[in-house]
């Protein structure tokens, strides 16, 4: 009864599905019919015009992404727990030519005004101190929080007043709009770059870069190149994406996971770090505790000391999940 990560969980049968009808010849890299099909699908969606890309890692969307943000000696202010700082191994500076983190502090892995401001305010010695240039904020945060439309405004409006680009990481990004019930774009908000995750939600392989701006897609067809992304046999990549987006699988699937996530928050009650959102679930624990779950064939991730995390996904059993909330409530 594995509840490790929603990246764990199996491919969703309508992207196989996708994927094998795309097996036929057709153009390379993404000159082909469905990778040339992203950007409507994608205007669609947002009701806006928007430029797509896939890629085939969250990594490389987010970099990618603040790649067209952010000058070498620049920065970005992200969250000091945000994916791009704690898990992409230093792909931020490695993709934007040495720009740098500025991290901030905020509850939940979320960033506020006030928040960024702080960051901004200690930049002070002109050439001599990294100049921000954009921020990065993630949507659902790293903790499971999503950030309501009014608090996107908010960010947008300070980002647009200092002069920064804003992009969001949207790993989770199914899952935050599942919960808001809202139309997407009022999910993305002001956001001019954001990284639409599909792995986590029954992708197998592709994650898309969609851009409000779609004059930063052209310099990232160059750089996505650069990086060793184009993938020869493209429609692939596309194919996955199409397929997430067809009569809404990926917010189907976000609701199956977030739903079944509910069950267990329910089954945790005040042992929850914080409220439930999402998919994702932080829970206190002893260490005596984990090992009792884990011998009734429990699977989940330490977090730390205090905290256990648990991730359900599209194919999370509602009955795994039951059992799991039964067994929590019982230590």
């Amino acid at each position: 009864m594995q509840f490790l990560s929603d990246n764990a969980a199996p491919v969703h049968p309508k992207v196989w599905q996708a994927m094998r009808a795309a097996d036929a010849p057709d153009t390379p890299y993404d000159t082909d019919a469905l990778s040339r099909e992203l950007d409507a699908r994608f205007s669609a969606l947002f009701g806006r015009e928007c430029a797509a890309l896939w890629v085939a890692t969250g990594t490389a969307a987010n970099c990618l992404a603040l790649a067209t943000m952010v000058e070498p000696h620049g920065g970005v202010v992200c969250h000091e727990e945000a994916h791009v700082e704690m898990d992409e191994c230093g792909a931020a500076g490695f993709y934007l030519h040495g720009a740098k983190l500025l991290l901030a502090e905020g509850e939940g892995a979320k960033l506020t005004p006030a928040d960024i401001e702080h960051v901004l305010a200690g930049i002070t010695r002109g050439v001599h101190q990294v100049p921000a240039h954009a921020v990065s904020i993630t949507q659902a945060s790293e903790y499971g929080l999503v950030y309501r439309p009014e608090e996107l405004a908010a960010v947008g409006m300070l980002a647009n007043d200092s002069g920064l680009g804003l992009h969001m990481d949207g790993a989770r990004f199914a899952n935050a709009a599942a919960f808001l019930d809202c139309a997407p774009a009022e999910a993305v908000g002001p956001a001019q770059a954001l990284s639409f995750g599909c792995v986590k939600n029954g992708a197998m392989n592709a994650e898309a870069i969609v851009f409000f701006d779609p004059e930063r897609a052209e310099l990232v067809r160059w750089r996505r190149k650069r990086a060793g992304h184009l993938q020869s046999k493209g429609r692939f990549m596309a194919a996955q994406v199409l397929a997430m987006l067809d009569n809404d699988l990926w917010l189907d699937n976000a609701r199956a996971a977030n739903t079944v996530a509910g069950v267990i928050a329910e089954g945790a009650g005040d042992r929850l770090v914080h409220p439930h959102e999402i998919n994702e679930l932080f829970v206190r624990m002893t260490q005596e505790e984990r090992k009792a779950l884990r011998d009734q064939g429990f699977a989940f991730y330490d977090w730390d000391d205090a905290c256990v995390r648990l991730v359900t996904s599209w194919a999370t059993d509602p009955d795994h999940a039951a059992a799991l909330a039964k067994a929590i409530s019982a230590l």
